[in-house]
């Protein structure tokens, strides 16, 4: 299995936009071979002393910090998925995401223990 993780700092305002967003981006998704996404949203983010989750991301006040995790087959399926999604532009039709991309970290891990 090959997981990517995505940490968006969103405004809090707009929970019921990212709901949305993040919901028809789970279906494109899946529809390109991934096997699942969980999306979630802040409830304890504690402040770190050196590092969080917030100084990750640059948030500002009023924004909430929403994890998404796919899981995909393997590496391969995620990057020949991640073409394939771009190429047919269907990320594209779904509008201006409810934040700021320019402040979402995106992260893929190898799988190195399994339930």
């Amino acid at each position: 299995m090959y997981v990517s993780v995505t940490i968006i700092p969103v405004p809090a305002n707009r929970y019921d936009a990212y709901v949305e967003w993040a919901a028809m981006s789970a279906a494109i998704f899946k529809r390109y071979g991934c096997l699942e996404v969980l999306d979630v949203w802040e409830d304890f983010v504690p402040a770190g002393k050196r590092t969080d989750y917030r100084k990750a991301v640059d948030a500002k006040e009023g924004e909430k910090i929403a994890v998404s995790w796919q899981t995909w087959p393997d590496k391969e399926t995620f990057y020949a998925s991640e073409d394939k999604i771009h190429a047919d532009g269907v990320l594209d039709t779904g509008g201006e995401p409810p934040f700021d991309p320019g402040r979402l970290i995106l992260g893929c891990f190898e799988t190195i223990t399994r339930p």
